[in-house]
């Protein structure tokens, strides 16, 4: 559920509220990868202490615990809306994090693409040399090492012939 900000302020400390105000919708694009890392471990180790007094607070209610100290206010709610401003704050941030690793992987992938498809066009249209001003002899056979065989004339049937001799034997035998 989101929180308005004006409960936030509420809520926060000024400094608290500034990192805070940081991760909403206008501010949080002005920030670069790095600020953004930067600001979600500040926001992570904010949220983790949070949630330690805030569990401490709802055991000292139950009488499991001692008090801790004076300074923490009065009811259990407080730190447990503290600490929820803190995660979804965070959740903001790891969001835009993600978004910009997306981008930069989707703009990656479209210089690769266009790089492809450049490539794919050049091998396409493949530039010959020119022909000269005067003809060549061009391309001149070759003489085959391998020896020509020639099958005389009166043997070119006669395998043939042979089959159907030799078949009308079997036949007239039958």
């Amino acid at each position: 559920m989101s929180i308005p900000c004006k409960s936030e302020r509420s809520v926060l400390s000024q400094e608290e509220f500034e990192m805070v105000r940081a991760t909403h919708h206008p501010a949080i694009y002005a920030l670069d990868g790095k600020e953004l890392h930067a600001l979600r471990v500040r926001l992570r180790e904010q949220r983790s202490k949070t949630r330690t007094l805030a569990r401490q607070r709802q055991r000292e209610m139950r009488g499991k615990a001692d008090e801790r100290g004076k300074s923490f206010p009065g009811s259990a709610e407080q730190p447990l809306k503290r600490k929820q401003v803190f995660a979804n704050a965070l959740k903001r941030v790891n969001k835009e994090i993600d978004r910009l690793r997306k981008f930069e992987a989707r703009t990656v992938h479209m210089e690769a693409a266009r790089r492809a498809f450049a490539l794919s066009r050049s091998a396409k249209f493949i530039e010959y040399p020119a022909a000269g001003k005067t003809a060549r002899d061009g391309m001149q056979p070759q003489m085959t090492a391998r020896r020509r065989r020639t099958v005389p004339r009166s043997k070119i049937g006669s395998v043939s012939k042979a089959t159907r001799v030799s078949q009308a034997i079997r036949d007239s035998k039958g």
